[in-house]
């Protein structure tokens, strides 16, 4: 699949989503701040990190923004909402609400991979509404909720 991207001019020279590896899933995505500052992410903080990237996901696709591990585990920085999703018909820049949840502070700076982007097919449905609950059928799990599958 062939999508097409546009760099800002703060994202001039910054590598294009990239894969890690070959069967990666995700592309990583960068931050775009000025070269000459460090952003800092102090622990409970959140900011909107720009990517500085505007992309045009094909109708039927969405493109999901979610956390890079490494960041999780080493310095408990995630993004706040995950998956994020980028809607086909969005035409603004990508930008990243990085969270951290870490008990120091965590310095950010240009090109730092930070979050991973993968696209991924969107299902559209439309609602069939019924009368009662029991139209719906019956399954084994029934009405339980939380936790419910766990039981004994």
């Amino acid at each position: 699949m062939q999508v097409s991207i546009h760099q800002l001019p703060h994202a001039i020279g910054l590598e294009l989503p990239t894969y890690a590896t070959p069967h990666a899933a995700g592309m990583d995505l960068r931050a775009a701040i000025p070269a000459d500052e460090i952003w800092s992410l102090e622990p409970g903080q959140r900011r909107l990190v720009p990517t500085g990237l505007v992309m045009a996901i094909p109708d039927g696709f969405e493109g999901q923004v979610r956390p890079r591990s490494g960041l999780a585990l080493r310095h408990g920085v995630t993004v706040l909402n995950a998956p994020g999703t980028i809607d086909s018909d969005y035409r603004g820049e990508v930008a990243v609400v990085l969270a951290n949840h870490g008990q120091n502070s965590f310095e950010l700076r240009r090109g730092e991979r930070i979050a991973q982007l993968l696209i991924a097919p969107v299902a559209v449905c439309e609602w069939s509404l019924e009368t009662t609950s029991a139209a719906l059928g019956e399954t084994h799990r029934g009405a339980g909720g939380y936790g419910s599958t766990g039981k004994v």
